[in-house]
């Protein structure tokens, strides 16, 4: 949004909730800044007051991946002069790439998804399109499948872009039965069906140069770490800097759980291998949604119930997620 509202002929102020209000939002502003956009912030955070502009091109080097300011960036170079590039140094997410295409934009991508540009000055033309299920909410029930074995669960109309289903993959590496079957690719976005049938329980590592492509299932991933499994992730100081600290809230509401935790500067490590969590605990989401539903699945290995603080936080991305937990376990 901040991509767009830059090259606007007004002032807009964006605030955020309280998670949001936390997060730093210097890797957009500079960019945004570059392009002849001014934005005051509050210490580099939200709220944020976007003076529009005429913007010009740029090339950015990100330093670290990130989807979100490579489409903030984009989305403001189709109203600049000039080539806006963008170049990462592994590729993230491409939602925004397809949707300007599906929308009649023109981009090029090179050097396999990490350099992308747009030409300024584009007009697009609209389009009625429908969305398809988020595979990052639906990654919380295709990790619960897994880390119970004998269990079974099968998803319908989720989307399947392969830049966001690395952890189909990691899920069989880890033992699970994972069963793909594409129903549709409309707009360069492909959906279909998921069905996840748990099968063993391990060690699961996850290396840095895998984190660009699970950085929103991570916190779902650890979950398992309450099932038995242990889990090492690297790479990942991104989590630091999400509508929370996520590595600090991941280990803190793992412990609170009975499950062993530790935090590392760039990820984390939790869990026993054959050790299932055991008994009552008590997990704080400190606001952030994919917390409070790593601990819910977390939750569902223990003898007794668990208590999820702050947990109505899952209406942020997903407002029916405990009535659909309650309908998979009932």
């Amino acid at each position: 949004m901040a991509g767009v509202l830059a090259a606007q002929p007004f002032t807009t102020q964006m605030i955020g909730d309280a998670s949001l209000s936390r997060r730093p939002m210097r890797r957009v502003i500079e960019p945004l800044g570059r392009m002849g956009c001014r934005i005051d912030s509050v210490d580099g955070r939200p709220p944020l007051t976007i003076h529009g502009a005429a913007l010009h091109a740029i090339t950015h080097q990100s330093e670290v991946p990130s989807a979100q300011v490579k489409s903030a960036i984009l989305l403001a170079g189709i109203h600049a002069s000039g080539t806006t590039t963008v170049v990462e140094p592994a590729q993230t997410r491409d939602h925004t790439e397809h949707a300007l295409r599906a929308f009649g934009g023109r981009v090029q991508v090179d050097d396999g998804g990490r350099r992308v540009s747009v030409d300024g000055g584009q007009s697009l033309t609209a389009r009625q399109l429908t969305v398809p299920g988020d595979f990052s909410s639906a990654a919380f029930w295709m990790v619960a499948a897994a880390a119970q074995p004998g269990s079974r669960v099968e998803i319908e109309d989720v989307g399947l872009n392969p830049s966001r289903t690395s952890l189909i993959d990691v899920l069989r590496r880890f033992g699970a039965r994972v069963l793909v079957e594409l129903t549709s690719d409309g707009a360069g976005e492909p959906r279909g069906t998921i069905t996840v049938e748990g099968d063993r329980i391990g060690r699961l590592d996850i290396a840095p140069e895998e984190v660009p492509g699970l950085i929103d299932e991570l916190p779902a991933i650890a979950a398992l770490a309450g099932h038995g499994a242990e889990v090492s992730v690297r790479g990942a100081a991104e989590l630091r800097i999400k509508e929370t600290d996520r590595i600090a809230a991941l280990v803190a509401g793992l412990r609170g759980l009975g499950i062993s935790a530790d935090e590392r500067p760039d990820g984390f490590v939790a869990g026993e291998t054959g050790r299932a969590t055991a008994g009552a605990g008590e997990a704080d989401a400190r606001g952030d949604h994919r917390m409070a539903m790593a601990f819910a699945i977390a939750a569902l290995a223990g003898r007794s119930p668990s208590r999820i603080i702050g947990a109505d936080s899952v209406v942020i991305s997903y407002p029916g997620f405990f009535e659909t937990l309650g309908r998979l376990v009932a």
